[in-house]
């Protein structure tokens, strides 16, 4: 429909009256024997006044409706959606336009009442606001808070661990440190600044560092580990790397029961007529349970654990997702191909160009 065709569904209904009005009044000046050329000049001079205020009325009406059908298209949905703010003020102007060009009492009472929700709206905005901001900050200090009682319980055990009578509960205590050390990058990661440090690292000391973390868990699940050392230096941040490749790590660690773990640094050749010695792209494979073909899309959605996650009822789903978001966020690119009851492959792409500006 044209948008002329719905102004004149819109004054259907005036329209009618006005030529039934019309009608009326030549059929009355007839009765009151009024000569015809004279009734022809007065129902011609009322139709144009009313020509003319029609055509004013349209042009103003198509141009309101021209204006918000533009609005409404450049809101549809695209890859990057607007945020409150963005809407907030987007709905601001658009009620200061419609101001601007007028309009009837009850079109400005409708634009009264969508500032009132609108007042509405940004009040209630802001108290989740305050009580997601005071949750944040409560759960980061029981998060810190209760590192110390760990850190203490842990010094107890080693001094009473004699022949490894404690191994167990040291092992527990281990995992124990590993959630709460999820809990405080998850909340560190949805904060509104992340304190990324940019800078050239050494892979090889990233991942020593984890495997000597793990160490123990190597030893007790009888995982023999196999470690390429290459050399090689990326362009990343070196505390959130630790915390990828620990997680990486412990999902490896988690689902190889009895087997083996890989890890390697693999330079790939820049492309011809590029300078440069190309990328680096850092592999963990392991020779574990795998990964059902019907998983793999989805293990990186947050709290999706699918059947091996089932079968383990200590898996969270939270480890990959935090992973894929941080690995966005560094400009990396994260990709895993497995094979159920033959082991997984996890990759970490350092791309020379990535955009690190978007963090």
């Amino acid at each position: 429909m044209s948008v002329f065709a719905a102004y004149m569904k819109k004054r259907l209904a005036e329209t009618v009256l006005f030529v039934c009005f019309a009608a009326v009044m030549t059929a009355v000046l007839a009765l009151n024997a009024v000569p015809a050329r004279e009734i022809f000049y007065g129902i011609s001079l009322l139709f144009f006044v009313a020509a003319v205020f029609l055509a004013a009325d349209a042009w103003r009406w198509c141009a309101r409706y021209r204006m918000l059908h533009k609005r409404r298209e450049s809101a549809q949905p695209g890859e990057e959606q607007p945020g409150y703010q963005e809407l907030e003020l987007g709905c601001a102007e658009l009620l200061s336009e419609l101001a601007v060009s007028g309009g009837d009492a009850m079109e400005s009472a409708y634009q009264d009442l969508l500032r009132s929700l609108l007042r509405a709206g940004r009040e209630r905005r802001n108290e989740e606001l305050k009580r997601r901001r005071e949750m944040k900050e409560y759960y980061g200090m029981w998060v810190h808070q209760i590192k110390t009682p760990i850190a203490a319980l842990r010094l107890l055990l080693q001094a009473k661990n004699s022949e490894g009578a404690a191994d167990e509960e040291l092992a527990e205590l281990f995992y124990i440190e590993q959630y709460v050390g999820m809990a405080l990058q998850y909340l560190r990661l949805d904060s509104e600044s992340t304190d990324f440090v940019f800078e050239r690292i050494c892979l090889d000391d990233v991942i020593r560092e984890a495997v000597h973390k793990y160490a123990r868990q190597f030893v007790s699940r009888k995982i023999r580990l196999d470690f390429e050392a290459a050399d090689a230096v990326v362009l990343s941040d070196e505390k959130w790397m630790e915390f990828v490749v620990e997680q990486i790590l412990s999902n490896a660690i988690k689902y190889t029961p009895g087997g083996s773990i890989s890890i390697r640094a693999e330079r790939i050749p820049a492309p011809d007529g590029e300078d440069g010695d190309g990328e680096w792209r850092l592999v963990i494979a392991d020779t574990g349970i795998g990964i059902r073909a019907e998983d793999l899309p989805r293990i990186c959605e947050k709290g999706y654990t699918g059947y091996n996650g089932h079968a383990d009822k200590s898996s969270t789903g939270i480890g990959l997702y935090l992973c894929s978001r941080i690995l966005k966020k560094l400009g990396h690119v994260l990709s895993i191909s497995s094979e159920e009851g033959r082991g997984t492959q996890v990759s970490i792409l350092f791309q020379k160009n990535s955009n690190l500006t978007k963090v």
